[in-house]
């Protein structure tokens, strides 16, 4: 899963949030600053969104965002790529950052909950999660180490159901884009992707996914080159502000 240091660097530049330019951390030669913030795919919607309310605020700052599966990032930040701010998918992959760098102090700011995403028409007609089981249902699942894979796991064993799936994808991202252009029959992502996917897919809710909601703490990293706007930012998520552009999204509070 891990990508090389040096790719995560380079491809840092295209993953901002769309309203600023520069590069690195920190003060640039122009005396702008930027906010280095590694996110969970599934935050990708929201996450820019309040990167702009963030620029806004602080004019000459920029934030750029490296979205992907938590796991990755978190094994990106431990060999020394240079974020300010990380928020994960689940504790267990904050916690690798945590063990490598202590003196980062996590707050839990949403929860998520998984849901059955099946393609607008519903061709398989998949109505529920035993469903999933069933002869002939291609199934896009996350990869187990990535959170929502985790959580599809822990939700199919309190349903005992056993899936096989056609696909394991690296983020829930990729996995809900398996549903939309037509390639399985379903999927089992976060219902606010479901969400982000507006009418291109149908979201199924289903009982078991209440024991496999995943918590997303977020955290400025110590030494942060931002300095003390990574605290800001981790400030913008858990005020007021953040907690409703989560919401509106789908998330819940924790």
């Amino acid at each position: 899963m891990a990508l090389p240091v040096a790719l995560a660097l380079a491809g840092l530049a295209g993953c901002g949030s769309g309203s600023g330019s520069g590069s690195g951390s920190g003060a640039s030669a122009a005396g702008a600053k930027q906010v280095t913030v590694f996110a969970a795919a599934s935050l990708t919607g929201t996450f820019t969104e309040l990167g702009k309310v963030f620029e806004s605020a602080h004019p000459g700052t920029t934030v750029r965002f490296n979205f992907g599966s938590s796991a990755t990032l978190a094994q990106q930040i431990t060999q020394g790529a240079p974020a300010d701010v990380f928020a994960a998918a689940s504790p267990a992959t904050m916690k690798t950052v945590t063990d490598a760098s202590p003196a980062a102090s996590p707050v839990t700011f949403a929860r998520n909950k998984l849901q059955i995403a099946v393609p607008a028409g519903d061709p398989a007609e998949v109505d529920e999660l035993k469903d999933l089981a069933g002869p002939g249902v291609k199934v896009a699942l996350c990869a187990e180490q990535v959170p929502c894979g985790a959580a599809a796991i822990k939700a199919l064993d309190a349903a005992g159901l056993k899936v096989t799936p056609v696909t394991l994808e690296q983020d829930v991202k990729a996995t809900l884009t398996k549903v939309v252009l037509g390639e399985v029959d379903a999927a089992l992502v976060y219902r606010t992707d479901v969400i982000a996917a507006g009418g291109k897919v149908r979201g199924i809710a289903f009982p078991e996914a209440d024991q496999a909601v995943n918590d997303y703490p977020i955290a400025a990293l110590p030494e942060a080159p931002a300095g003390d706007l990574a605290g800001r930012f981790v400030d913008l998520v858990l005020s007021q502000q953040g907690k409703d552009v989560l919401t509106r999204a789908g998330f819940e509070a924790p």
